[in-house]
């Protein structure tokens, strides 16, 4: 059975978030078992195929999107993030998302549940902090 320690949990969250800050969906769904369940703010996910989609609007919806984890707790196959995000929209108007997500992992290592709680904060292009 999966059982991080600090060490695998810190490279679990790195890994996510070099992923994710690609904005390449097809690369991030890869770090999900093709029957993966998500929460994500009021939308509920199952699948690969789901979730790639779900990403792709969703970068066409989150211009220059910039992403920073921070490992909160692991145990056994489950690990706790922070998180905080910044993006403008297509009018050109800045966002701050920050949040916590909760993640299960199969024994071969990919992500099988996915839970985030996101908050959204207008921001100035000059308040941004990840650039």
């Amino acid at each position: 059975m999966l059982s991080f320690t600090a060490e695998t949990a810190e490279a679990k969250v790195r890994a996510a978030e070099e992923a994710w800050n690609s904005r390449d969906p097809e690369r991030v769904a890869l770090g999900y078992t093709e029957d993966s369940e998500w929460r994500n703010r009021d939308v509920f996910l199952t699948g690969r195929a789901a979730i790639t989609e779900f990403l792709r609007a969703k970068w066409q919806r989150e211009l220059d999107y910039r992403l920073r984890k921070e490992l909160w707790a692991y145990t056994g196959n489950r690990i706790a993030v922070r998180f905080v995000y910044e993006w403008h929209d297509a009018a050109g108007r800045w966002f701050r998302s920050h949040g916590n997500e909760n993640w299960e992992f199969a024994d071969n290592g990919l992500m099988r549940r996915r839970y985030a709680s996101i908050d959204d904060v207008a921001i100035t292009e000059a308040d941004r902090l990840l650039r």
